[in-house]
């Protein structure tokens, strides 16, 4: 029985991606092998938004020279958006590559293999379903609890952010009919899971394929019916949004649903408008501080992370002190921040990079040891306080605690041991999947630590209602 190994870099998208990977060799009887040196095909599925990630592929495939030179019915393949944004160039530069596969071509999978094993010659296939596009369905692992998946709502970019390749690597945007994924995730809640993750490239942009000239998103709408129809869900998430869908009802939503975390990771990318304007993100500074604010007004102790560039061309120091007075007035408990790589085929190309890399590195260090500080204050601010935490597993470095994330998207690690227990006794019972309820008594760098004050009743308390969300203003143009 042949044996497959996955490697997996960049998002959740591309984790996402490799589970579906998975899926379809299984059905063609693949198992998976432990490492890749028992595999007969090892799975390479990358990301391309940034530089290094090129270089990750190529000292990644060169680790395998070995192994292929062993085993000479070894395929190789490559997959996700830097085999979209290089197709067949990518076999040309990579002599150890026998597929190279798009995101839209993973059910090609295991034919391109067969068609390598027959004897034919490297192959690369990545067209876009454009026309007819289709979303692979997430299936629960038999045999495994699972607490957390993730659906597909819509795919592709059209925002042409002037830094951005995924509108050349994932294509135009596409959305998925609600029933489609309503039904998918009553998949996932009968198979166990707790916690689904709703993907796509503006996440809340969506609407129904069926109302391509829809004039606002119905996002809100889609999270009112999945919240309604599947009261047995106990988080439901989303990612990535755009500031520009932020609408009063993705707001409103978020005050009145309790299956909705009391967290977003809203991308910003710059608080200098004059940045903002080059990089067409198509807001001002203004504008996404007012949505942070409504989002932050919806819900108690809401809170909110960021992706950020620095060093974007033309970004002076004015700029990027404006990038940091916007971390600390909106307070981001997390950014996920990166210095600017150029990117094939985007328009930031015509800008040309003058910000030296030494520059781009002090930037950056100066950022994270602003988000840094606020991380710290925000977890040392919870010592003492409750939190409703979602178990996600056992830890994996102390047996007698669990970890799962709060209402808020930290994690958290709780100590069930005999000294914590209210009982004076350890609880050796599974907890994943489980939600409880404890009490913070450490802050570590990037976590928290609690104990147990019992297990809360599933499906998740209903939250009494809130204030009405007032209106939002509309983007400056």
């Amino acid at each position: 029985m042949p044996r497959f190994h996955i490697q997996t870099f960049g998002c959740q998208m591309n984790v996402h991606d490799s589970r579906r990977i998975e899926e379809v060799l299984y059905e063609r009887g693949y198992q998976a092998a432990s490492g890749p040196e028992s595999a007969d095909l090892i799975v390479l599925n990358t990301c391309s938004v940034r530089e290094k990630a090129d270089h990750k592929l190529l000292s990644m495939v060169g680790t395998f020279r070995d192994l292929k030179e062993q085993n000479h019915d070894l395929v190789i393949a490559v997959a996700g958006c830097m085999a979209q944004q290089q197709g067949e160039a990518l076999l040309d530069r990579l002599d150890l590559v026998d597929v190279v596969i798009g995101p839209d071509n993973i059910p090609d999978l295991p034919g391109l293999v067969q068609h390598v094993q027959d004897g034919g010659p490297p192959v690369a296939r990545t067209v876009f379903d454009l026309d007819s596009p289709s979303f692979l369905t997430a299936r629960v692992r038999p045999g495994q609890r699972e607490v957390s998946a993730f659906v597909t709502v819509m795919k592709g970019c059209d925002e042409r952010c002037t830094y951005c390749i995924v509108p050349y690597t994932r294509g135009a945007e596409r959305y998925r009919a609600a029933d489609e994924i309503v039904a998918e995730c009553a998949t996932l809640c009968a198979g166990g899971v707790r916690e689904i993750t709703l993907l796509g490239q503006t996440v809340n942009s969506w609407h129904e394929p069926s109302e391509p000239s829809a004039s606002e998103s119905r996002f809100p709408e889609l999270l009112r019916r999945i919240a309604r129809e599947l009261p047995q869900l106990l988080r439901l998430r989303y990612t990535s949004p755009h500031p520009r869908h932020v609408t009063s009802a993705l707001v409103q939503a978020h005050a009145e649903l309790d299956m909705l975390p009391a967290h977003v990771h809203l991308p910003l990318q710059s608080g200098s408008d004059r940045i903002l304007r080059l990089m067409l993100r198509r807001y001002r500074s203004a504008d996404y501080l007012a949505r942070a604010r409504a989002l932050m007004s919806a819900r108690p102790g809401f809170t909110l992370s960021t992706d950020m560039i620095v060093g974007f061309p033309g970004e002076t120091e004015t700029d990027f002190q404006d990038t940091l007075a916007l971390v600390r007035e909106v307070g981001f408990c997390a950014v996920f921040a990166f210095k600017y790589s150029p990117r094939p085929h985007t328009p930031a190309l015509r800008l040309g990079d003058d910000i030296c890399e030494e520059l781009k590195s002090e930037r950056l260090a100066r950022l994270f040891e602003l988000v840094d500080e606020l991380q710290s204050k925000h977890l040392q601010s919870l010592v003492g306080s409750t939190a409703e935490v979602l178990v996600e597993g056992p830890s994996k470095t102390n047996a007698a605690r669990w970890t799962g994330r709060s209402e808020r998207h930290e994690i958290v690690h709780v100590d069930l041991s005999a000294a914590h227990e209210p009982s004076g006794t350890r609880d050796l019972r599974d907890y994943a999947g489980e939600l409880l309820r404890v009490r913070v008594i450490e802050a570590n760098k990037r976590s928290l630590l609690a104990v147990p004050m019992g297990t809360m009743p599933q499906p998740a308390r209903r939250l009494p209602a809130r204030k009405q969300v007032v209106r939002l203003p509309l983007m400056s143009p």
